[in-house]
């Protein structure tokens, strides 16, 4: 299986200069970028020529570069029959999504085309966010919060640019969207190339990595006016504050100094140490997505369920989910539930209700 990346971001974030260092730095893997072309902004002239709607050319360092206005399918099935037919050598993917695309429907290609899925597997979504003009951009355009909110991992590029408080607002802000996500800080396109290949973002694995700052105490500070009914019972929840992320918890204010942002994408955060109940549970998520699918644009979870002596682990794109059974509970380890869910506009609190109510 071949391993692909896409590579997103708004206009001028910073994708163009990171693309020119992957086509042309001699890191000795050979790898195949295909460029969504539409115009705003392409790799220069000197390193890529752009003369017919469709082309592949070879560069210096064994890289291939595929330009395409089309169907991403039909780019993808090309560039590996010209593989087999020993045309071209490449052994990964990076897409360069148009600084205006959502990426969930380029995610969603490799889940729903057969002959895609079976010879290239989405490793991870990586999301350029500009610092200086990253906060006017997430107000503006959804697009940079869906953007956002699909990413395995978030660049932010031109910090140089930004005092270290505008630094951390934008930090603070891009966690509370998606905690899962790593950050990560890049000068001109100086990544590490270690930090955009091989992250397995889309593998079910029993590491859920949500940002550590993301449960602390200013989750609550500023979100009572939205997502938010005061009258819902709370004795369903534990009442200890890491073990349910409902909001109306405070216990304590320690950033009051962030600015709240009313973004349409929102994360949140379900815990329990009770286990599932596993007919209830696929019952409440296959209804969930059925009625909020296209709202949800990543979710994942470690699931406690009754009768498995193993975690079990899920996440899914959209209305598409997997789950596998993962590693066995450690001697001495509490078995315990721990889900995130990033989306546009969900309804948090029928979401984290029914989940307590899938619980034994």
């Amino acid at each position: 299986m071949t391993p692909v990346t896409i590579l997103t971001g708004f206009l001028g974030s910073g994708k163009t200069t990171l693309l020119k260092r992957i086509l042309t730095e001699a890191h000795g893997m050979k790898i195949a970028v295909i460029e969504n072309e539409f115009g705003e902004e392409n790799i220069d002239n000197d390193i890529l020529v752009q003369e017919n709607a469709e082309q592949i050319v070879q560069m210096s360092n064994g890289c291939i570069c595929c330009t395409i206005r089309g169907d991403l399918v039909k780019a993808l099935s090309d560039l590996n029959s010209q593989r087999d037919a020993g045309e071209i050598q490449f052994d990964r993917v990076v897409i360069e999504t148009t600084g205006l695309a959502n990426p969930g429907p380029v995610a969603q290609t490799f889940f729903i085309d057969d002959e895609v899925a079976d010879t290239y597997r989405l490793d991870a979504i990586i999301t350029l966010v500009d610092a200086k003009h990253g906060q006017q951009q997430l107000d503006q355009h959804e697009v940079v919060q869906r953007q956002v909110g699909f990413a395995d991992r978030l660049f932010i590029t031109k910090a140089d640019l930004v005092t270290p408080e505008a630094l951390g607002d934008l930090k603070h802000r891009l966690a509370h969207m998606n905690p899962r996500a790593p950050q990560q800080e890049v000068d001109f396109g100086q990544a590490d190339l270690k930090q955009i290949f091989d992250l397995h973002g889309f593998n079910l694995n029993d590491k859920l990595d949500i940002d550590p700052d993301f449960l602390g105490a200013d989750e609550h500070d500023h979100d009572h006016d939205h997502d938010h009914d005061h009258d819902h019972d709370h004795s369903q929840c534990d009442h200890e504050h890491d073990q349910c992320a409902h909001e109306g918890h405070d216990h304590g204010h320690a950033h009051h100094a962030h600015a709240h942002h009313n973004d349409a994408i929102k994360s949140f955060v379900f815990r329990s140490e009770k286990a599932f109940d596993p007919a209830k549970l696929e019952d409440f998520l296959g209804s969930i997505l059925q009625v909020y699918g296209e709202r949800l644009l990543r979710y994942k979870g470690v699931l406690n369920m009754r009768g498995i002596d193993r975690r079990v682990v899920f996440q899914g794109v959209h209305q598409m989910m997997g789950s596998d059974v993962g590693a066995k509970w450690q001697p001495g380890e509490m078995p315990n539930t721990k889900m995130v869910f990033i989306g546009a506009e969900l309804p948090k609190d029928i979401i984290l209700q029914g989940l307590e109510r899938c619980l034994v």
